[in-house]
């Protein structure tokens, strides 16, 4: 296994994983998918040092989805073992605490598209395409991006785009509420990220968590379990160091320095 298919760095409590196969359009295959997998279970474990998360890729693609090059070489079997790896990845990646902001650069098609949906926010350059084109292969969204779409943009927009196997531009993805942002050039959207990115490092990280778990597990459930859910996540906070920190840099008239403790 090639490590360098996705690279990963840490700088200033900011996480940047990179996809790294330009050459295929950063095409996902099962190589690629298992050293992801373990940059997430990495980050997963390293919260006190790792606050954000930035996801992006090399090259004029951000991800053409699978590898079909690959898929045509494999087995039934191993196409469901493909399946499930890419699903079980992505899960992993919408489920760490820290927030993550994918950049957009290019093209976003299939798994490249579910990518992008795992994560928390979304910025794109003005000319990047996107969308869920698996039923133009003979297949469905296959890695969590009928139930993802649907939940950020509607049931009835969310099946317009993935039965109509339709790209979007970045415009009309802005115009939906899939992107938070469109930036008119990489350095652009590099600023646009990292500047949400530090805006997020400014608060208590064991704060930013607890709310980014509040809403995940509450925005599927009725309101009473939601406003629980909210409650269990606040008495996590409450014993933190950071809590108080807060309160005395306040009663000091001064930023606070908190630690994620």
């Amino acid at each position: 296994m090639n490590q360098e298919t996705v690279r990963f760095v840490i700088d200033g409590h900011i996480g940047l994983i990179t996809l790294n196969r330009p050459d295929e359009l950063n095409a996902l295959n099962y190589d690629t998918l298992d050293r992801l997998g373990e940059i997430i279970e990495e980050i997963r474990l390293n919260a006190k040092e790792i606050r954000v998360v930035l996801v992006k890729a090399e090259g004029r693609a951000f991800c053409a989805g699978a590898d079909l090059k690959e898929r045509r070489t494999l087995t039934e079997q191993q196409v469901r073992r493909n399946v499930r790896k890419i699903r079980d990845v992505f899960t992993a990646l919408e489920r760490l605490p820290q927030p993550t902001i994918a950049l957009i650069n290019g093209f976003a098609f299939g798994g490249g598209f579910e990518v992008a949906l795992a994560c928390d926010f979304r910025y794109a350059v003005a000319e990047a395409k996107m969308g869920l084109t698996e039923v133009s292969l003979g297949i469905i969204p296959g890695a969590g991006g009928t139930q993802r779409l649907s939940r950020l943009i509607g049931p009835s927009k969310a099946k317009e785009l993935i039965l109509t196997a339709r790209r979007i531009s970045a415009a009309d993805a802005y115009e939906l509420g899939f992107v938070n942002g469109v930036a008119k050039d990489l350095a652009e959207l590099n600023e646009q990220a990292v500047g949400l990115a530090r805006e997020i490092l400014a608060n208590a990280p064991l704060a930013v968590y607890q709310a980014k778990s509040a809403i995940d597990r509450g925005s599927s459930v009725d309101l009473q379990t939601g406003l629980d859910l909210e409650s269990m996540c606040y008495e996590v906070i409450i014993p933190t160091k950071d809590r108080l920190e807060a309160l005395e840099a306040f009663r000091e008239k001064r930023k606070p320095e908190f630690k994620g403790e």
